[in-house]
């Protein structure tokens, strides 16, 4: 086989997905600045063929290009959609064209979807339910429901023979593949904050879903992870498990996240005052982003791997300044929790993005630290000695 992008993983399994280099924003949101895989595989059964999942349609000319050189020449009988969503799914409709007699294996919560992307009717899917075994060919695939992780049609199909998991966008993360498809091939811290990232971004929402989907999977004998983004796990499994299941429990860690909207420079004395005070007690871990240079996607990452958190931003037509109320809204959605919450304020002539952090305190279920800042204009020595307090009281808090 001369495609070296093609990469054996056993005899009957090939890795034919591809990298996405050139899209600035993932679901036209979110930054990536190390690209994005999507990972495709080619399913040999002996005597019947399967792919399973998709890529997004801008690489389709490699991608049939991949699926043909694997085939030489014998036909795809089946694919299996296990996730609807375009960057998986934007090539099915040229796989269907390519191949007339192939038969798609989902779910019905997917069909309707198939019909409305792409046309795609029924006459050629074959339904599969939760816990549902097919075979292909010799070989067999058993299909597991894993609804909002995070789409209402996503299920996950196992090999029981050789323990593979094809996991979809579960245990996914963002990042291209460069060279390595395999976990033990490349640097993981490399892929980690990404992999954060990614979880946070787009399943961290959903993390409930999530808990249940690990515990449905709990049982089964896993011997590799096949996901749809990021590197096939065979060596470390515990490794991504170990990280989904505590991102999915938002297990936090002890530092703070200082998150400032600054105009003219008043609101971010504030932040390096607090900053500084919260050395002074003994806190290592401190981290400082502007809300104006910082994007959401990585606000989103961070706020959910710090306990303690901090707000502060001025007043803005008797509001909180826009780029901080955007992150509150989404904050509001994430449904995080396990945080330790203060706010910091600054006004001129007059207040309101105080009562904001308020609202937002009270309705966050956060644990909210007594002691807030609002400070008049540039901040004074008992300006100073609040920020103090609320140091003290953060550190006494992440102690806890």
């Amino acid at each position: 086989m001369g495609n070296l992008r093609i990469v054996k993983i056993n005899d009957h399994l090939h890795y034919i997905g591809v990298n996405d280099r050139y899209t600035h924003l993932f679901e036209a949101m979110w930054p990536l600045p190390d690209g994005i895989s999507y990972n495709s595989y080619l399913f040999d059964g002996g005597s019947k063929t399967c792919l399973i999942d998709c890529v997004r349609i801008d690489s389709v000319r490699e991608f049939m290009d991949n699926i043909s050189e694997v085939l030489d020449g014998r036909p795809l009988d089946y694919v299996v959609v296990n996730h609807m969503e375009p960057d998986h799914t934007s090539s099915l409709k040229s796989v269907v064209e390519r191949f007339p007699e192939i038969k798609i294996i989902t779910n019905k919560k997917a069909v309707k979807m198939m019909s409305n992307f792409y046309n795609i009717g029924e006459e050629n899917v074959v339904l599969v339910e939760d816990g549902e075994t097919v075979e292909i060919g010799e070989r067999k695939l058993t299909f597991y429901t894993t609804p909002m992780v995070h789409w209402p049609e996503s299920m996950v199909c196992f090999e029981e023979e050789t323990g593979i998991l094809f996991s979809q966008d579960a245990f996914g993360g963002f990042g291209t593949l460069d060279g390595a498809i395999f976990d033990d091939q490349l640097d993981w811290e490399v892929y980690r904050e990404e992999t954060i990232r990614y979880y946070t971004n787009i399943v961290g929402k959903y993390s409930v879903q999530v808990i249940r989907a690990l515990k449905k999977l709990e049982g089964l004998d896993i011997k590799m992870i096949c996901p749809d983004h990021g590197p096939v796990w065979r060596e470390n499994i515990g490794r991504i498990v170990g990280l989904y299941s505590d991102l999915s429990e938002q297990k936090t860690e002890d530092g703070v996240l200082i998150v400032y909207g600054s105009m003219y420079g008043n609101s971010e004395f504030v932040a390096e005052s607090i900053a500084r005070a919260l050395a002074d007690e003994g806190v290592r871990n401190i981290r400082i982003r502007d809300i104006s240079k910082t994007h959401l996607s990585y606000l989103i990452s961070e706020t959910w791997n710090y306990k303690g958190i901090i707000l502060g931003c001025p007043t803005y037509n008797v509001g909180l300044f826009p780029p901080m109320e955007n992150l509150v809204e989404v904050l509001k959605k994430q449904k995080m929790k396990n945080h330790v919450l203060g706010t910091f304020t600054n006004y001129t002539w007059g207040g309101g993005a105080e009562k904001k952090f308020a609202e937002f305190a009270e309705q966050s279920k956060w644990e909210v630290l007594p002691t807030t800042v609002d400070v008049m204009g540039l901040p004074g020595d008992e300006d100073f000695e609040k920020c103090r307090q609320m140091a003290k009281e953060m550190a006494e808090a992440l102690k806890k």
